[in-house]
């Protein structure tokens, strides 16, 4: 408001709260015609929030440490909170020291692509945050470098993924993304939806190009990394296509991510839970104990994920209720609730 980009402090206040929530969902139809300063303002309030506030706290406030597993367990999304040391406010500075070194590595390759700094970081903010803000009103489709939206792809795709597993991909080389049972089916939930839109989009045209894959793979890391960048007009898709992408804001990053949405290793242990049910009723006096990164997951853990995904789904309903009352369609209504829950920022119909 004191920058004058806006006279309203509702829109100023949503404008925050968008950002620092990584949502990405914007009250300005035409962001181009903010000052540098603005842009920059909003740009790093999703850097700050994608790691979050109270993660920032435990690095570089000691005092914290009081009561701070609580706070850690609290900011690190996913049932399963990873302590790489035994002090939690190591761990806090381990994870930050990650975020800022990815960070500085793509605005490095952004600005080799063409982009200036000042571009290039707000790119970054946004993309390391699984955030959404971009300097243009075209979003990445003002972009069209294919380095630089496969740069995009790669780092949204990082974001997405556990930040723990990368500092142990530092420390003990690549076959920790091997080993790693929620990665490979964060992964193969990329790729297999990325092959989908492919066929979806690009069989009834004829299409196959580089341009028809990179669109494709950009647009399902995207939304499922809950970024919300876009290259194309996904509207214009087939129907089945949008689906999926819908189906993807509910499914989002990894645990211990900057991603929204229910996270993969919350919908891994549900499928595990639900396996290890159906193999009781065929072996009622076996013990058959939920396994997740060979640890023994308690049963109180998957009574509060199975908590978690009610209360989700819940309210979901209940804002797709609401917005359906004040006039809007069905696919709206569901675009609207799912993007904002999931901290996606989409504007899924106009």
């Amino acid at each position: 408001m004191l920058s004058g980009a806006t006279a309203s402090y509702t829109d100023a206040f949503f404008e925050t709260i968008s950002g620092f929530t990584t949502t990405g969902a914007t009250i300005f139809a035409d962001v181009e015609a903010l000052p540098r300063g603005v842009l920059f303002w909003r740009s790093l309030t999703h850097w700050l929030g994608g790691m979050g506030i109270i993660l920032l706290s435990l690095a570089i406030l000691p005092f914290l440490g009081v009561g701070g597993m609580q706070l850690y367990k609290a900011e690190v999304p996913g049932p399963i909170a990873d302590k790489l040391t035994p002090r939690v406010t190591e761990t806090a500075k381990i994870l930050w020291a990650v975020y800022i070194l990815l960070s500085a590595a793509e605005t490095v390759l952004l600005m080799m692509g063409g982009l200036d700094l000042f571009d290039a970081l707000c790119q970054t903010f946004g993309t390391m945050a699984t955030g959404g803000f971009s300097t243009k009103n075209a979003s990445i489709a003002a972009f069209p470098s294919p380095f630089v939206q496969w740069v995009l792809i790669v780092f949204m795709a990082l974001a997405g993924a556990n930040f723990s597993l990368h500092y142990r991909v530092v420390q003990r080389g690549w076959r920790v993304y091997r080993e790693d049972r929620e990665f490979l089916v964060y992964v193969a939930i990329l790729a297999g939806a990325s092959v989908l839109i492919y066929l979806l989009t690009a069989m009834p045209t004829g299409q196959h190009s580089e341009l028809a894959v990179r669109n494709a793979v950009f647009q399902v890391v995207s939304v499922q990394t809950t970024t919300g960048f876009i290259t194309v007009d996904y509207e214009l898709w087939p129907f089945a296509g949008q689906l999926l992408l819908l189906l993807l804001m509910f499914v989002g990053g990894s645990g211990g991510s900057t991603a929204g949405g229910m996270k993969v290793l919350r919908l891994y242990l549900l499928g595990k839970f639900v396996l290890a049910e159906l193999n009781r009723l065929l072996h009622p006096h076996a013990i058959i104990p939920v396994r997740v990164r060979q640890h023994t997951i308690p049963r109180e853990v998957v009574t509060n994920v199975l908590g978690f995904s009610v209360l989700y789904i819940v309210i979901f309903a209940l804002g797709t209720l609401a917005i359906a009352m004040m006039g809007y369609d069905m696919p709206t209504s569901f675009g609207a609730v799912a993007a904002t829950l999931g901290n996606v920022g989409w504007a899924w119909a106009t």
